[in-house]
């Protein structure tokens, strides 16, 4: 199973609790800029009960992109100690996106994310139609990079892991068919290809 760590910049994403990760285990670091005096009760309240798997790093200095800098230094810090881990920066910052493009062509999966309700693990889990599934399937086989399934057995098995193994055989069946359909995949003797947004224009 993969570490799922999850990066708040805080400066510019302020979640007020942390209520959508009940029940994942993903380990949360929350980056606070040096003039950021306070947070909200319930937010320290949440991340208090998450134990040793949550952290703050307060920033000591000012400066453009001071904190950004150091979200890209702790990934790669834990890229190094657990480089098979996925890192979810929740940012609305587009600086970030230069980033996550060399990681991923480093085989390292990580995504940018506006919210932390967008995290394709949480998706997955409150997917409950065909069209949800697919969203949140597109976002996780986006973020893999290079590392995507390239034949149609591996792309179902890869589906029904992020389901945690709950999809019937039909049920996986009508999805990859569903992709065909949108355009999102071609299969060509059960081979896979990948179109946008899925593979990277």
């Amino acid at each position: 199973m993969k570490n799922n760590y999850v990066l708040i910049d805080y400066e510019n994403v302020q979640p007020k609790s942390l209520e959508v990760l009940k029940g994942h285990e993903f380990k949360v670091v929350v980056f606070v800029g040096a003039n950021q005096a306070k947070i909200p009760f319930e937010l320290a309240s949440a991340l208090q009960a998450l134990g040793s798997n949550a952290e703050y790093v307060k920033i000591g200095g000012n400066g453009p992109n001071a904190l950004d800098f150091h979200i890209a230094f702790y990934v790669g810090q834990l890229a190094e100690k657990d480089p098979n881990a996925y890192f979810h920066i929740i940012s609305r910052d587009t600086g970030f996106d230069p980033l996550i493009k060399h990681l991923k062509e480093r085989k390292i999966l990580a995504q940018r994310e506006k919210e932390l309700a967008e995290i394709p693990l949480l998706r997955i889990s409150n997917a409950t139609s065909v069209a949800e599934k697919i969203e949140a399937i597109v976002k996780s086989l986006a973020a893999r990079g290079h590392s995507r399934p390239r034949k149609v057995k591996t792309l179902s098995n890869t589906i029904n892991a992020l389901f945690l193994k709950k999809l019937e055989e039909s049920e996986l069946d009508a999805i990859i068919e569903q992709m065909k359909k949108q355009k999102l995949i071609v299969v060509e003797n059960e081979n896979v290809s990948y179109k946008p947004p899925i593979s990277q224009p």
